[in-house]
């Protein structure tokens, strides 16, 4: 073989050779490249999937605080409605008892008048017994739905008229006894007695009820 042919082939070798490695590095490049970009192309989608979900339970914590919602709305709806239930309840047992306390009030009054006054007072004394029955029964009905410090006023105030009532029965028991000097002093005590209680007790115990009445209804 010619030395320049010699030459020739090794200068083609050496070109082949330097381009197979070129290559080869281009390769290794190529390769150690598109590792980097997938590493970070999975570190991205990642970061996204992780912005993904964090926005789901966003998503579904407002769902369910917007679900939750209506029903502490409706719940509070509830009490609203509860509590002007039981204000009408109580509403309605006032105006049930009040005109009978007060019937009964006025014809006690009546009653007490006629017999200071010596007067025929046989009727007015059952009326006046009959109004305190129907006013009794009548608190025992709407007892559940009344004030505790209404309900106790109510019953110390019938209570009270009962007794003023039971006292000028007495007195009109002992006028017919009019000629002893004991009878005389009891019927004054009696008198004193009713006059105390209707005109005293009763009467403060009367505009108190009015009071705290006005108070649970005007609140």
């Amino acid at each position: 073989m010619e030395p320049d042919n010699l030459i020739d082939i090794l200068s083609t070798n050496h070109v082949i050779l330097l381009t197979a490695v070129a290559a080869l590095i281009v390769a290794i490049i190529s390769i150690f490249s598109g590792t980097t970009v997938r590493r970070k192309l999975a570190e991205r989608v990642e970061a996204i999937k992780m912005r993904v979900d964090s926005l789901w339970t966003d998503m579904d914590e407002l769902r369910v605080s917007h679900f939750n919602g209506p029903k502490v709305s409706g719940a509070s709806g509830g009490n609203d409605t509860t509590a002007s239930e039981r204000f009408s309840a109580e509403k309605a047992a006032y105006e049930a008892i009040w005109p009978l306390v007060w019937s009964l009030h006025d014809k006690l009054g009546m009653f007490l008048r006629a017999v200071e006054a010596d007067d025929q007072a046989g009727e007015l004394r059952l009326e006046a017994r009959n109004a305190a029955l129907t006013a009794r029964s009548t608190l025992n009905r709407v007892r559940p739905f009344c004030h505790g410090d209404i309900d106790e006023l109510i019953t110390q105030l019938i209570d009270n008229h009962i007794k003023a009532h039971l006292a000028a029965c007495h007195y009109m028991d002992l006028r017919k006894d009019s000629l002893s000097s004991s009878s005389n002093h009891e019927r004054a005590v009696q008198k004193e007695k009713f006059r105390m209680l209707y005109d005293g007790q009763s009467k403060e115990m009367l505009d108190q009820l009015v009071t705290n009445i006005r108070h649970r209804m005007l609140r």
